[in-house]
């Protein structure tokens, strides 16, 4: 029985799309394929920005302290609303670590989650992300909308959202670098 080049072709594909629901190869390629088919968010117009005017939010820090989101007033503030179980969410941290290791020192970020800590710390060990891990008090008001994981807000020193992008971006590039740099300079 000769085997023809075509039922080879067809069952190497299959077996290939089977690995992507089946080996951890299917797992990395997803997260890849997110990580292609993100664009720098989209900036809001002017005329179409909200501005955030209650800056009354309580937060927990990595050591599971309480703070307020007021002391961020008057700065501009990255905020991204991730969860270490969704795969967009890890897709999209790996440009979040670019942006904080280039920005830290000149703005705020707060890269937020609703998990308990165990889960979270070792995710962050595993990937290596050196960011700060921000905890959402559930039940506690806030200026944003928190139902969309993942989603990120970038909002400028006077409060107004120059940026609100659901689903993953790619926070790494030159057109998000030149935003931020302007927004700082303001």
């Amino acid at each position: 029985m000769k085997i023809s080049k075509k039922t080879v072709f067809n069952i190497v594909l299959i077996l290939l799309v089977l690995s992507f629901f089946v080996t951890p190869i299917g797992y990395y390629g997803k997260i890849f394929l997110n990580r292609i088919f993100s664009f720098s968010p989209p900036v809001i117009e002017q005329a179409d920005r909200q501005k955030i005017t209650d800056y009354d939010w309580k937060l927990k820090d990595e050591e599971w302290n309480f703070f307020n989101f007021e002391k961020s007033k008057g700065r501009v503030v990255f905020i991204n609303l991730w969860a270490s179980w969704k795969l967009p969410s890890e897709a999209e941290l790996a440009s979040i670590q670019r942006l904080y290791d280039k920005y830290k020192d000149k703005m705020d970020f707060y890269i937020i989650t609703n998990e308990n800590r165990p889960p979270v710390e070792a995710f962050m060990a595993e990937h290596k992300f050196t960011f700060p891990v921000t905890y959402l008090i559930i039940g506690e008001k806030m200026p944003i909308d928190s139902s969309k994981v993942p989603s990120s807000y970038l909002i400028d020193k006077s409060g107004n959202i120059v940026v609100h992008k659901e689903g993953i971006a790619d926070w790494g590039t030159q057109k998000v670098y030149k935003l931020l740099d302007e927004l700082i300079a303001e």
